[in-house]
Protein backbone atom coordinates (compact mmCIF):
# COMPACT_ATOMS: atom_id res chain seq x y z
CA UNK A 1 0.00 0.00 0.00
CA UNK A 2 2.78 2.41 1.02
CA UNK A 3 4.75 1.60 -2.46
CA UNK A 4 1.05 2.79 -4.50
CA UNK A 5 0.56 5.86 -2.17
CA UNK A 6 4.04 7.20 -3.32
CA UNK A 7 4.34 6.02 -7.26
CA UNK A 8 5.84 8.49 -8.78
CA UNK A 9 4.52 9.63 -12.85
CA UNK A 10 7.76 9.83 -15.09
CA UNK A 11 8.10 13.27 -16.49
CA UNK A 12 7.87 11.82 -20.22
CA UNK A 13 4.18 10.29 -19.70
CA UNK A 14 3.39 13.84 -18.12
CA UNK A 15 4.40 15.61 -21.46
CA UNK A 16 2.88 12.57 -23.67
CA UNK A 17 -0.35 12.92 -21.59
CA UNK A 18 -0.68 16.45 -23.32
CA UNK A 19 -0.53 15.39 -26.84
CA UNK A 20 -4.00 13.30 -26.47
CA UNK A 21 -6.11 15.39 -28.57
CA UNK A 22 -9.27 15.31 -26.21
CA UNK A 23 -6.86 16.56 -23.25
CA UNK A 24 -4.26 18.98 -25.51
CA UNK A 25 -4.46 23.00 -24.27
CA UNK A 26 -3.49 25.38 -26.88
CA UNK A 27 -0.40 26.84 -26.79
CA UNK A 28 -0.34 30.37 -27.38
CA UNK A 29 1.94 31.99 -24.64
CA UNK A 30 4.93 33.88 -25.53
CA UNK A 31 7.51 35.33 -22.37
CA UNK A 32 6.04 38.55 -22.31
CA UNK A 33 2.54 37.00 -22.48
CA UNK A 34 3.98 35.01 -18.99
CA UNK A 35 5.25 38.26 -17.27
CA UNK A 36 2.29 39.84 -17.70
CA UNK A 37 0.48 37.35 -16.28
CA UNK A 38 2.58 37.38 -12.90
CA UNK A 39 2.55 41.16 -13.02
CA UNK A 40 -1.07 40.98 -13.01
CA UNK A 41 -1.63 38.48 -10.60
CA UNK A 42 1.62 39.96 -8.04
CA UNK A 43 0.47 43.66 -7.70
CA UNK A 44 -3.08 43.82 -6.21
CA UNK A 45 -4.47 44.49 -2.66
CA UNK A 46 -0.67 44.25 -0.75
CA UNK A 47 0.50 47.38 -2.62
CA UNK A 48 -2.19 49.36 -2.47
CA UNK A 49 -3.35 48.31 1.77
CA UNK A 50 -0.27 46.65 3.46
CA UNK A 51 2.25 49.05 3.17
CA UNK A 52 0.41 51.68 5.84
CA UNK A 53 -0.42 48.60 8.16
CA UNK A 54 3.33 47.25 8.36
CA UNK A 55 4.81 50.25 8.49
CA UNK A 56 2.78 51.68 11.58
CA UNK A 57 2.71 48.21 13.46
CA UNK A 58 5.87 46.32 12.92
CA UNK A 59 8.85 48.09 10.80
CA UNK A 60 8.53 51.79 10.13
CA UNK A 61 10.24 53.38 7.44
CA UNK A 62 12.01 50.06 7.23
CA UNK A 63 9.05 48.49 5.41
CA UNK A 64 10.93 49.14 2.32
CA UNK A 65 12.91 45.99 3.71
CA UNK A 66 10.22 44.20 4.51
CA UNK A 67 9.25 44.24 1.12
CA UNK A 68 12.83 43.54 -0.24
CA UNK A 69 12.98 40.12 2.29
CA UNK A 70 9.72 38.85 1.14
CA UNK A 71 10.76 39.32 -2.74
CA UNK A 72 13.70 37.67 -1.75
CA UNK A 73 11.92 34.50 0.09
CA UNK A 74 9.71 34.32 -3.37
CA UNK A 75 13.49 34.74 -5.37
CA UNK A 76 14.71 31.56 -3.80
CA UNK A 77 11.20 29.34 -4.21
CA UNK A 78 11.07 31.14 -7.62
CA UNK A 79 14.16 29.39 -8.79
CA UNK A 80 12.99 25.98 -8.04
CA UNK A 81 9.52 26.52 -9.80
CA UNK A 82 11.32 27.57 -13.00
CA UNK A 83 13.38 24.66 -12.73
CA UNK A 84 10.35 22.50 -13.01
CA UNK A 85 8.35 24.67 -15.39
CA UNK A 86 10.85 24.92 -17.81
CA UNK A 87 11.53 20.61 -17.34
CA UNK A 88 7.93 19.45 -17.13
CA UNK A 89 6.03 22.19 -19.01
CA UNK A 90 2.54 20.07 -18.01
CA UNK A 91 -0.42 22.08 -16.68
CA UNK A 92 -0.42 21.87 -12.61
CA UNK A 93 2.29 23.73 -11.35
CA UNK A 94 3.34 22.53 -7.95
CA UNK A 95 1.03 19.52 -8.27
CA UNK A 96 2.56 18.35 -11.54
CA UNK A 97 6.09 18.89 -9.86
CA UNK A 98 5.37 16.76 -6.62
CA UNK A 99 3.98 14.03 -8.68
CA UNK A 100 7.01 13.19 -11.17
CA UNK A 101 9.25 13.50 -7.73
CA UNK A 102 7.28 12.21 -4.36
CA UNK A 103 4.59 10.27 -5.43
CA UNK A 104 1.10 10.35 -5.88
CA UNK A 105 -0.36 11.17 -2.72
CA UNK A 106 2.21 13.95 -1.79
CA UNK A 107 1.18 15.15 -5.13
CA UNK A 108 -2.76 14.64 -4.05
CA UNK A 109 -1.70 16.96 -1.11
CA UNK A 110 -0.47 19.90 -2.68
CA UNK A 111 -3.15 20.03 -5.50
CA UNK A 112 -5.82 19.88 -2.90
CA UNK A 113 -3.74 22.59 -1.19
CA UNK A 114 -3.75 24.76 -4.33
CA UNK A 115 -7.58 24.36 -5.15
CA UNK A 116 -8.42 25.78 -2.30
CA UNK A 117 -5.44 28.85 -2.16
CA UNK A 118 -6.67 29.83 -5.54
CA UNK A 119 -10.41 28.98 -4.90
CA UNK A 120 -10.25 31.35 -1.66
CA UNK A 121 -7.70 34.28 -2.92
CA UNK A 122 -10.25 34.56 -5.99
CA UNK A 123 -13.29 35.07 -3.80
CA UNK A 124 -11.34 37.42 -1.34
CA UNK A 125 -10.05 39.73 -4.13
CA UNK A 126 -13.21 39.91 -5.74
CA UNK A 127 -15.11 41.03 -2.76
CA UNK A 128 -12.07 43.56 -2.43
CA UNK A 129 -12.67 44.51 -6.04
CA UNK A 130 -16.49 45.03 -4.92
CA UNK A 131 -15.57 47.22 -2.58
CA UNK A 132 -13.47 49.62 -4.27
CA UNK A 133 -16.09 49.86 -7.00
CA UNK A 134 -18.86 50.26 -4.61
CA UNK A 135 -16.59 53.28 -3.27
CA UNK A 136 -15.93 55.07 -7.01
CA UNK A 137 -19.68 55.10 -6.93
CA UNK A 138 -20.43 56.37 -3.54
CA UNK A 139 -17.89 59.28 -4.30
CA UNK A 140 -19.91 60.39 -7.91
CA UNK A 141 -23.28 59.92 -5.45
CA UNK A 142 -24.37 56.74 -6.78
CA UNK A 143 -25.45 54.37 -3.58
CA UNK A 144 -25.99 50.93 -4.29
CA UNK A 145 -29.15 49.06 -2.50
CA UNK A 146 -27.70 47.12 0.79
CA UNK A 147 -28.97 44.21 -0.02
CA UNK A 148 -26.57 43.99 -3.20
CA UNK A 149 -23.57 44.88 -1.23
CA UNK A 150 -22.82 41.48 0.59
CA UNK A 151 -22.39 40.51 4.76
CA UNK A 152 -20.24 43.83 5.30
CA UNK A 153 -22.71 46.12 3.93
CA UNK A 154 -26.10 45.31 5.23
CA UNK A 155 -27.87 43.05 8.57
CA UNK A 156 -29.97 39.87 7.08
CA UNK A 157 -29.79 38.42 3.86
CA UNK A 158 -27.04 40.39 2.02
CA UNK A 159 -25.12 39.13 -1.95
CA UNK A 160 -22.33 41.00 -3.29
CA UNK A 161 -23.49 41.11 -6.87
CA UNK A 162 -20.46 42.70 -8.37
CA UNK A 163 -18.07 40.36 -6.35
CA UNK A 164 -19.92 37.40 -8.35
CA UNK A 165 -20.43 39.12 -11.41
CA UNK A 166 -16.79 39.85 -11.49
CA UNK A 167 -16.32 36.10 -11.26
CA UNK A 168 -18.91 35.21 -14.03
CA UNK A 169 -17.30 37.81 -16.47
CA UNK A 170 -13.81 36.24 -16.20
CA UNK A 171 -14.93 33.16 -16.15
CA UNK A 172 -16.25 33.80 -19.86
CA UNK A 173 -13.24 34.91 -20.53
CA UNK A 174 -11.09 32.13 -19.67
CA UNK A 175 -13.09 30.02 -21.21
CA UNK A 176 -12.66 31.47 -24.75
CA UNK A 177 -9.13 31.15 -24.91
CA UNK A 178 -6.12 31.75 -23.23
CA UNK A 179 -5.10 34.25 -25.67
CA UNK A 180 -7.48 36.52 -25.55
CA UNK A 181 -7.27 36.70 -21.32
CA UNK A 182 -3.73 37.40 -22.23
CA UNK A 183 -4.66 40.60 -23.82
CA UNK A 184 -7.00 41.86 -21.45
CA UNK A 185 -4.79 41.08 -18.66
CA UNK A 186 -2.23 43.50 -20.98
CA UNK A 187 -4.50 45.55 -20.91
CA UNK A 188 -5.21 46.02 -17.57
CA UNK A 189 -1.72 45.59 -15.88
CA UNK A 190 -0.69 48.65 -18.45
CA UNK A 191 -3.42 50.77 -16.71
CA UNK A 192 -2.54 49.42 -13.54
CA UNK A 193 1.34 50.15 -13.54
CA UNK A 194 0.78 53.34 -15.10
CA UNK A 195 -1.04 53.91 -11.89
CA UNK A 196 1.95 52.42 -9.51
CA UNK A 197 4.25 54.78 -11.55
CA UNK A 198 2.29 58.19 -11.14
CA UNK A 199 2.23 57.28 -7.32
CA UNK A 200 6.54 56.88 -7.06
CA UNK A 201 7.00 59.85 -9.46
CA UNK A 202 4.45 61.99 -8.33
CA UNK A 203 5.26 61.07 -4.72
CA UNK A 204 8.65 61.53 -5.32
CA UNK A 205 8.59 65.46 -5.09
CA UNK A 206 6.49 65.49 -2.18
CA UNK A 207 8.88 63.61 0.37
CA UNK A 208 10.17 64.97 3.28
CA UNK A 209 13.61 63.70 4.69
CA UNK A 210 12.46 63.91 8.43
CA UNK A 211 9.73 60.99 8.17
CA UNK A 212 12.62 58.90 7.66
CA UNK A 213 13.82 59.59 11.04
CA UNK A 214 14.44 56.93 12.37
CA UNK A 215 14.14 54.22 9.37
CA UNK A 216 15.05 51.68 11.75
CA UNK A 217 12.30 52.95 15.27
CA UNK A 218 12.89 51.16 18.20
CA UNK A 219 12.30 47.45 18.83
CA UNK A 220 9.16 46.85 21.15
CA UNK A 221 9.21 43.32 22.12
CA UNK A 222 5.35 41.38 21.73
CA UNK A 223 4.28 40.26 24.73
CA UNK A 224 3.95 36.21 24.23
CA UNK A 225 0.62 34.38 24.32
CA UNK A 226 -1.14 31.73 23.82
CA UNK A 227 -4.50 32.80 22.29
CA UNK A 228 -5.10 30.50 18.61
CA UNK A 229 -5.10 34.94 16.85
CA UNK A 230 -1.53 34.63 18.07
CA UNK A 231 1.55 33.44 15.76
CA UNK A 232 1.94 29.51 16.16
CA UNK A 233 5.77 30.30 17.36
CA UNK A 234 4.37 32.23 20.11
CA UNK A 235 2.18 29.04 21.13
CA UNK A 236 4.60 26.74 20.80
CA UNK A 237 7.58 28.13 22.10
CA UNK A 238 6.08 31.14 23.70
CA UNK A 239 8.79 33.27 22.26
CA UNK A 240 7.25 36.67 20.85
CA UNK A 241 8.73 38.66 17.64
CA UNK A 242 9.57 42.12 17.95
CA UNK A 243 7.72 45.39 16.44
CA UNK A 244 10.17 47.20 15.37
CA UNK A 245 13.78 47.18 15.28
CA UNK A 246 15.43 44.71 13.08
CA UNK A 247 13.54 41.58 13.96
CA UNK A 248 10.15 43.58 13.58
CA UNK A 249 11.63 43.96 9.82
CA UNK A 250 11.30 40.17 9.53
CA UNK A 251 8.12 40.21 11.53
CA UNK A 252 6.72 42.13 8.66
CA UNK A 253 7.98 40.36 5.92
CA UNK A 254 5.59 37.36 7.15
CA UNK A 255 2.67 39.91 6.63
CA UNK A 256 3.69 41.78 3.25
CA UNK A 257 3.96 38.33 1.87
CA UNK A 258 0.45 38.25 1.20
CA UNK A 259 1.30 40.97 -1.49
CA UNK A 260 3.59 38.22 -3.57
CA UNK A 261 1.38 35.67 -3.76
CA UNK A 262 0.39 34.66 -7.10
CA UNK A 263 3.56 34.56 -9.14
CA UNK A 264 3.49 30.54 -9.15
CA UNK A 265 0.52 30.37 -11.06
CA UNK A 266 2.50 31.56 -13.50
CA UNK A 267 3.86 27.80 -13.63
CA UNK A 268 0.41 26.68 -14.44
CA UNK A 269 0.44 28.12 -17.68
CA UNK A 270 3.58 26.37 -18.67
CA UNK A 271 1.52 23.44 -20.95
CA UNK A 272 0.02 26.59 -22.99
CA UNK A 273 3.90 28.42 -23.28
CA UNK A 274 5.01 28.34 -26.78
CA UNK A 275 8.63 27.72 -25.58
CA UNK A 276 8.29 26.81 -22.01
CA UNK A 277 12.06 25.90 -21.80
CA UNK A 278 12.74 29.20 -22.79
CA UNK A 279 10.13 31.63 -21.76
CA UNK A 280 9.23 30.43 -18.41
CA UNK A 281 12.34 31.29 -16.24
CA UNK A 282 11.74 34.72 -17.89
CA UNK A 283 8.20 34.89 -17.16
CA UNK A 284 8.78 33.57 -13.58
CA UNK A 285 11.50 35.16 -12.82
CA UNK A 286 10.86 38.35 -14.72
CA UNK A 287 7.45 39.34 -12.87
CA UNK A 288 8.90 38.91 -9.96
CA UNK A 289 11.49 41.43 -10.28
CA UNK A 290 9.59 43.93 -11.47
CA UNK A 291 7.04 43.61 -8.97
CA UNK A 292 9.79 43.65 -5.86
CA UNK A 293 11.17 46.88 -7.76
CA UNK A 294 7.91 48.37 -7.71
CA UNK A 295 7.04 47.55 -3.93
CA UNK A 296 9.70 48.63 -2.51
CA UNK A 297 10.20 52.27 -4.57
CA UNK A 298 5.93 52.70 -3.55
CA UNK A 299 7.08 51.71 0.11
CA UNK A 300 9.87 54.33 -0.02
CA UNK A 301 8.07 56.75 -1.43
CA UNK A 302 4.65 57.01 0.81
CA UNK A 303 6.61 56.65 4.20
CA UNK A 304 8.50 59.58 2.92
CA UNK A 305 5.79 61.53 1.92
CA UNK A 306 4.13 61.30 5.69
CA UNK A 307 5.33 59.84 8.53
CA UNK A 308 4.81 55.82 9.68
CA UNK A 309 2.53 56.72 12.66
CA UNK A 310 0.25 58.42 10.38
CA UNK A 311 -0.09 56.23 7.66
CA UNK A 312 -3.59 54.96 6.70
CA UNK A 313 -3.90 51.39 7.39
CA UNK A 314 -7.08 51.63 4.76
CA UNK A 315 -5.40 53.44 2.08
CA UNK A 316 -2.15 54.70 2.40
CA UNK A 317 -1.02 55.79 -0.62
CA UNK A 318 -4.24 57.64 -1.27
CA UNK A 319 -4.26 59.52 2.15
CA UNK A 320 -0.56 60.51 1.54
CA UNK A 321 -1.48 62.53 -1.43
CA UNK A 322 -3.81 63.96 0.92
CA UNK A 323 -1.83 64.94 3.65
CA UNK A 324 0.31 66.96 1.04
CA UNK A 325 -3.14 68.65 -0.13
CA UNK A 326 -3.47 66.36 -3.43
CA UNK A 327 -6.82 64.63 -2.47
CA UNK A 328 -7.95 64.16 -5.80
CA UNK A 329 -5.11 61.51 -6.35
CA UNK A 330 -7.30 59.23 -3.73
CA UNK A 331 -9.73 58.85 -6.95
CA UNK A 332 -7.18 57.93 -9.20
CA UNK A 333 -5.06 55.12 -6.54
CA UNK A 334 -8.69 53.41 -5.66
CA UNK A 335 -9.24 53.71 -9.70
CA UNK A 336 -6.00 51.53 -10.09
CA UNK A 337 -6.33 49.65 -7.19
CA UNK A 338 -10.01 48.55 -8.76
CA UNK A 339 -8.41 47.75 -12.19
CA UNK A 340 -5.72 45.92 -10.63
CA UNK A 341 -7.75 43.69 -8.88
CA UNK A 342 -9.58 42.74 -11.96
CA UNK A 343 -6.38 41.06 -12.90
CA UNK A 344 -5.99 39.55 -9.50
CA UNK A 345 -8.82 37.73 -9.80
CA UNK A 346 -8.47 36.52 -13.14
CA UNK A 347 -5.32 34.90 -12.87
CA UNK A 348 -6.46 33.22 -9.38
CA UNK A 349 -8.85 31.37 -11.37
CA UNK A 350 -7.14 30.60 -14.41
CA UNK A 351 -4.95 28.78 -11.94
CA UNK A 352 -7.19 27.04 -10.26
CA UNK A 353 -8.32 25.33 -13.15
CA UNK A 354 -5.63 24.52 -14.67
CA UNK A 355 -4.41 22.84 -11.34
CA UNK A 356 -7.90 20.99 -11.17
CA UNK A 357 -7.48 20.06 -15.35
CA UNK A 358 -4.83 18.49 -14.45
CA UNK A 359 -6.03 16.38 -11.33
CA UNK A 360 -9.00 15.47 -13.29
CA UNK A 361 -6.55 14.53 -16.26
CA UNK A 362 -4.77 12.02 -14.04
CA UNK A 363 -8.04 10.54 -12.58
CA UNK A 364 -7.36 12.01 -8.86
CA UNK A 365 -10.76 14.11 -9.83
CA UNK A 366 -13.64 13.10 -12.34
CA UNK A 367 -11.91 12.63 -16.30
CA UNK A 368 -15.50 14.74 -17.01
CA UNK A 369 -13.34 17.66 -16.44
CA UNK A 370 -10.33 17.23 -18.80
CA UNK A 371 -12.02 17.38 -21.93
CA UNK A 372 -11.05 20.74 -23.56
CA UNK A 373 -13.48 22.92 -25.95
CA UNK A 374 -13.19 21.33 -28.89
CA UNK A 375 -12.82 25.15 -30.54
CA UNK A 376 -11.02 27.23 -27.76
CA UNK A 377 -9.05 24.63 -26.59
CA UNK A 378 -9.49 25.35 -23.12
CA UNK A 379 -10.65 23.52 -19.56
CA UNK A 380 -14.40 25.03 -20.35
CA UNK A 381 -15.99 22.45 -17.87
CA UNK A 382 -14.17 23.12 -14.99
CA UNK A 383 -13.68 26.67 -15.40
CA UNK A 384 -17.43 27.12 -15.65
CA UNK A 385 -17.83 24.58 -12.95
CA UNK A 386 -15.09 26.32 -10.32
CA UNK A 387 -16.27 29.98 -12.15
CA UNK A 388 -20.19 29.54 -10.58
CA UNK A 389 -19.04 27.90 -6.97
CA UNK A 390 -16.74 30.87 -6.41
CA UNK A 391 -18.99 33.63 -7.69
CA UNK A 392 -21.75 32.35 -5.03
CA UNK A 393 -18.66 32.16 -2.54
CA UNK A 394 -17.91 35.80 -3.52
CA UNK A 395 -21.39 37.13 -2.98
CA UNK A 396 -21.59 35.61 0.60
CA UNK A 397 -18.24 36.05 1.87
CA UNK A 398 -16.50 39.31 3.87
CA UNK A 399 -12.97 40.02 3.90
CA UNK A 400 -11.54 38.12 6.75
CA UNK A 401 -8.56 35.93 8.37
CA UNK A 402 -9.80 33.83 5.90
CA UNK A 403 -7.43 35.45 3.74
CA UNK A 404 -4.32 33.95 5.35
CA UNK A 405 -5.32 30.72 4.13
CA UNK A 406 -3.75 31.85 0.94
CA UNK A 407 -0.46 32.62 2.46
CA UNK A 408 0.05 29.10 4.19
CA UNK A 409 -1.23 27.52 1.01
CA UNK A 410 1.48 29.14 -0.92
CA UNK A 411 4.18 28.96 1.13
CA UNK A 412 3.55 25.03 1.77
CA UNK A 413 3.58 24.75 -1.88
CA UNK A 414 6.80 26.48 -1.71
CA UNK A 415 7.91 24.26 0.31
CA UNK A 416 7.00 21.00 -1.42
CA UNK A 417 8.36 22.54 -4.86
CA UNK A 418 12.10 23.26 -3.54
CA UNK A 419 12.15 19.48 -1.76
CA UNK A 420 10.87 18.18 -5.23
CA UNK A 421 13.98 20.08 -6.88
CA UNK A 422 16.21 17.98 -4.87
CA UNK A 423 14.43 14.71 -4.96
CA UNK A 424 13.90 14.93 -9.00
CA UNK A 425 17.89 15.74 -9.44
CA UNK A 426 18.69 12.77 -7.62
CA UNK A 427 16.25 9.76 -8.93
CA UNK A 428 16.44 11.65 -12.77
CA UNK A 429 19.62 13.14 -13.51
CA UNK A 430 19.06 12.69 -16.60
CA UNK A 431 16.51 14.38 -17.93
CA UNK A 432 16.64 17.93 -19.50
CA UNK A 433 16.84 20.69 -18.08
CA UNK A 434 16.92 24.30 -19.51
CA UNK A 435 16.89 26.46 -16.94
CA UNK A 436 18.50 24.69 -13.74
CA UNK A 437 18.26 25.89 -9.79
CA UNK A 438 21.73 26.87 -8.96
CA UNK A 439 23.84 25.88 -5.98
CA UNK A 440 21.52 22.97 -5.08
CA UNK A 441 20.68 21.51 -2.36
CA UNK A 442 21.51 24.64 -0.83
CA UNK A 443 19.21 27.34 -2.12
CA UNK A 444 16.28 24.37 -1.95
CA UNK A 445 17.13 24.28 1.39
CA UNK A 446 17.26 27.71 1.97
CA UNK A 447 13.83 28.48 0.28
CA UNK A 448 12.20 25.72 2.62
CA UNK A 449 13.65 27.30 5.61
CA UNK A 450 12.46 31.02 4.69
CA UNK A 451 9.22 29.73 3.83
CA UNK A 452 8.92 27.47 7.18
CA UNK A 453 9.58 30.70 8.98
CA UNK A 454 6.98 32.69 7.31
CA UNK A 455 4.70 29.71 7.85
CA UNK A 456 5.07 30.09 12.13
CA UNK A 457 4.09 33.68 11.91
CA UNK A 458 0.81 32.84 10.89
CA UNK A 459 -1.67 32.62 13.68
CA UNK A 460 -2.46 29.14 15.07
CA UNK A 461 -5.87 29.21 14.40
CA UNK A 462 -4.67 29.35 10.01
CA UNK A 463 -2.49 26.27 10.99
CA UNK A 464 -6.00 24.16 12.46
CA UNK A 465 -8.20 25.26 9.32
CA UNK A 466 -5.74 24.36 6.94
CA UNK A 467 -5.09 20.94 8.92
CA UNK A 468 -9.17 20.76 8.63
CA UNK A 469 -9.24 21.10 4.75
CA UNK A 470 -6.07 18.85 4.64
CA UNK A 471 -8.30 16.22 6.34
CA UNK A 472 -10.88 16.47 3.75
CA UNK A 473 -8.70 15.99 1.18
CA UNK A 474 -7.39 12.32 2.72
CA UNK A 475 -11.01 11.75 2.69
CA UNK A 476 -11.70 12.78 -0.62
CA UNK A 477 -8.63 10.85 -2.07
CA UNK A 478 -8.96 7.56 -0.32
CA UNK A 479 -12.51 7.08 -1.18
CA UNK A 480 -11.95 8.09 -4.62
CA UNK A 481 -8.91 9.30 -6.46
CA UNK A 482 -6.58 6.33 -5.34
CA UNK A 483 -8.91 4.09 -7.29
CA UNK A 484 -9.54 6.07 -9.99
CA UNK A 485 -5.90 6.93 -10.80
CA UNK A 486 -5.08 6.78 -14.19
CA UNK A 487 -1.40 6.04 -13.12
CA UNK A 488 -2.52 2.97 -11.05
CA UNK A 489 -4.16 1.62 -13.89
CA UNK A 490 -1.32 2.19 -16.09
CA UNK A 491 0.97 -0.08 -13.26
CA UNK A 492 -1.57 -2.86 -13.51
CA UNK A 493 -0.93 -3.18 -17.39
CA UNK A 494 2.57 -2.01 -17.90
CA UNK A 495 4.74 -1.73 -14.29
CA UNK A 496 7.58 0.16 -15.97
CA UNK A 497 5.73 3.60 -16.33
CA UNK A 498 6.57 4.39 -13.11
CA UNK A 499 9.31 4.57 -10.74
CA UNK A 500 8.58 3.51 -7.22
CA UNK A 501 9.45 6.01 -4.05
CA UNK A 502 11.79 8.69 -3.99
CA UNK A 503 15.19 6.75 -3.27
CA UNK A 504 13.14 3.11 -3.42
CA UNK A 505 12.99 0.35 -6.36
CA UNK A 506 12.05 1.09 -9.29
CA UNK A 507 8.90 -1.10 -9.41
Amino acid sequence: MSSSLFRTKKVEQSILDTEEPEHALKKSLSALDLTVFGVGVIIGTGIFVLTGTVARNNAGPAVALAFAAAGVVCALAALCYAEFASTVPVAGSAYTFSYASLGELPAWIIGWDLVLEFALGTAVVAVGWSGYIRSLLDNAGWQMPEALTGPTGAEGFSFDILAALLVLALTGILVLGMKLSARVTSVVVAIKVTVVLVVIIAGAFFVNGANYDPFIPEAKPVAAGQSLDSPLIQVIFGWAPSNFGVMGIFTAASVVFFAFIGFDIVATAAEETRNPQRDMPRGILGSLFICTALYVAVSIVVTGMQNYTRLSEEAPLADAFKATGHPWYAGFISFGAAVGLTTVCMILLLGQTRVFFAMSRDGLLPRFFSRVHPRFKTPHRPTILLGVIIAIVAGFTSLSELAELVNIGTLFAFVIVAISVIILRRTRPDLHRAFRTPWVPFIPILSVGASLWLMLNLPAETWIRFAIWMAIGFVVYFLYGRGHSRLARRTETTPDEVVGPPGGDVR
